[in-house]
């Protein structure tokens, strides 16, 4: 499949890249700094863009048959501009899927209650788990775009490659210890699965061991 990865540089960006270039996908990487882009692959086309700018997103993702926003700010504003940008540049681009990477903090601890709203919820993460919130929202109330939203366990860090994790919609999973966790590489399995064979249209769904 041809397809676009927007962010395909950062944390979780790059586990996606690597996992799409290895099952043979056609990927054109959108990426602020192009010299963070490393890979060598006859596959992939690295190309520098600003997420923000929807006439320019619109432009980079053309030619291509689903887009994946792994897109990343550091602070609430931008990071919103930014997925209006995406969700309007793809629509322009004739592009009908689209999957984005969110986070944890809009997931459900118990009915109701979201791990953002909790007490024990980082204050130095709040920012950034607020703009993923919001994200989260604009892109539900998308119509005319097929997409999915992929929240990660609570914790998400560089690990094995297993294939085996357990899949949720909108409540955080847990393990028998109380824990959630996911590696970047198993996030970026169950993400290019659903990006092959969709199960998850117009909802968001997440992951943990």
């Amino acid at each position: 499949m041809k397809v676009a990865i927007i962010g395909a540089s950062g944390f979780i960006g790059s586990a996606i890249l690597n996992e799409a270039l290895n099952r043979g996908h056609e990927v054109t990487a959108i990426v602020r700094n192009p010299e963070k882009i490393t890979v060598q692959n006859p596959h992939l086309t690295v190309k520098k863009g600003d997420a923000t700018n929807e006439t320019e997103v619109a432009g980079l993702l053309a030619g291509n048959e689903a887009v994946i926003s792994a897109y990343s700010a550091h602070d609430k504003a931008t990071y919103l501009k930014a997925i209006h940008a995406i969700i309007n540049g793809t629509k322009k681009a004739g592009i009908k899927r689209l999957i984005a990477v969110s986070g944890a903090g809009s997931l459900e601890v118990a009915p109701g209650v979201q791990l953002l709203d909790t007490p024990e919820f980082p204050a130095a993460w709040k920012e950034g788990a607020s703009a993923t919130r919001d994200a989260f929202y604009v892109i539900k109330g998308t119509d005319d775009l097929d997409w999915t939203v992929i929240s990660p366990a609570m914790m998400i860090e560089p690990g094995e490659r297993t294939g085996k994790f357990r899949l949720g919609k909108d409540q955080v999973v847990f393990n028998d210890k109380g824990e959630s966790k996911i590696s970047t590489a198993d996030y970026a399995i169950a993400l290019i699965d659903e990006l092959e064979q969709p199960k998850h249209i117009k909802q968001r769904f997440t992951l943990a061991y």
